[in-house]
């Protein structure tokens, strides 16, 4: 793919699609900002390089045409005039063309309050490109997305490049599909296995060992035992039949922590997984289970993370999840880590410089580990 650090940008108007997607609170604070400090570095480059500068995201799912304040990008901009002391200004209406002041960043209202948006319609999609003389995709996390601010600007931009944080993605996914060091361990969770049926296929190919945690390991072991009230896809039993019988490399948990309810003050046991009550729920893996992945984990060279094991919010439940974490950050073994819940388990221990790579993708993770390529990865790759 084409480089921003191998195209010259200087002095010119450039649109960079970073992704600033965050969690944020019924009060309007960000959760968790690490997707905007991972978008950073392109943004700084292009200040550098003196670029008039135009930043496009989305942040959530809103009903296209209609506008929601609670998903509005306005607490984002003034979070992006903190960190990076230059003023940022939140534009609702660019679609017919923008005017810059000096000594300004313009950030473009939510792209998906825009009609078309999703469906990558060539009319919105020529809107963005007419705004700028250079396209900068860095939002990886929506990669996997034929969206008219990620996919369909690029066939109408004049020039197209990929962003700092796009191109070290790839290049740290390409380490782990194409030269990995081994064993391999790949730990998955998640609630549903019909989700995550292809990667699961696909890492159990490459990976010596894979783990499984969460409502995916729930609807494997319902296939031999009671889970009581725990989570788990009845509707995709074929699925984990199969994929318990092709792979033989696939870890289960052993025991579980149980409860009746899902709070801090909730009462605890340690079940034995052909033990479960029928009115108990699986909420996080059990001690043996621990020492299991534990040991796997120290004869790993290489590790891939998606998916805590657990319901690591509530402080009960989340002992798997950090166990997990120690044992990763204290091996010698090259860790890769993604999805938006891993990554607010690595924030609530604050973890992560610890990690080897950390990816700011979840779905475009694990189909690029999947397809070896993501659409709009394949349109720059073509048209570069």
């Amino acid at each position: 793919m084409l480089n921003i650090l191998n195209v010259n940008i200087k002095n010119k108007i450039i649109l960079i699609r970073s992704d600033l997607n965050v969690p944020i609170d019924s009060k309007g604070n960000i959760i968790s900002d690490i997707r905007i400090k991972l978008s950073l570095p392109t943004i700084r480059y292009a200040l550098n390089q003196n670029c008039k500068i135009i930043i496009s995201s989305h942040l959530g799912n809103p009903v296209e045409g209609q506008y929601n304040h609670l998903l509005s990008l306005k607490k984002i901009s003034i979070y992006l005039s903190k960190i990076l002391n230059y003023k940022v200004i939140l534009k609702k209406n660019y679609l017919d063309g923008i005017k810059f002041k000096n000594d300004e960043i313009i950030l473009l209202e939510n792209v998906r309050f825009n009609i078309g948006e999703k469906s990558n319609n060539d009319i919105l999609s020529q809107k963005y490109a007419s705004l700028c003389d250079i396209f900068v995709m860095d939002a990886f996390a929506t990669a996997h997305r034929i969206h008219s601010s990620t996919y369909g600007i690029i066939k109408y931009a004049k020039k197209s490049c990929a962003g700092l944080l796009l191109i070290n993605e790839i290049k740290n996914l390409k380490k782990f599909l194409k030269n990995p060091l081994k064993p391999i361990i790949s730990i998955i969770g998640g609630s549903k296995i019909s989700t995550k049926f292809r990667i699961l296929k696909k890492l159990s190919k490459i990976s010596d060992t894979v783990i499984v945690g969460g409502g995916i390991a729930n609807t494997l072991i319902s296939l031999n035992h009671n889970i009581g009230k725990s989570l788990y896809e009845p509707n995709a039993i074929l699925l984990a039949k199969e994929i318990m019988e092709k792979y033989k490399n696939i870890i289960i948990p052993v025991d579980s922590i149980v409860s009746t309810n899902m709070t801090n003050n909730s009462l605890i046991k340690i079940r034995e997984i052909n033990n479960i009550r029928k009115n108990e729920k699986i909420l996080d893996i059990g001690k043996k289970t621990i020492n299991i992945i534990q040991n796997k984990i120290k004869k790993a060279r290489t590790i891939l993370w998606n998916g805590p094991v657990g319901v690591f919010e509530i402080k009960n439940f989340r002992k798997g999840t950090e166990s997990i974490i120690n044992a990763i950050i204290n091996s010698n073994s090259f860790s890769i880590v993604g999805g938006g819940d891993t990554l607010a388990a690595l924030e609530l221990f604050n973890v992560f410089d610890k990690i080897s790579y950390i990816s700011t993708g979840g779905g475009s993770f694990l189909k690029y580990i999947e397809n070896n390529q993501l659409p709009v990865t394949s349109l720059l790759e073509n048209i570069s």
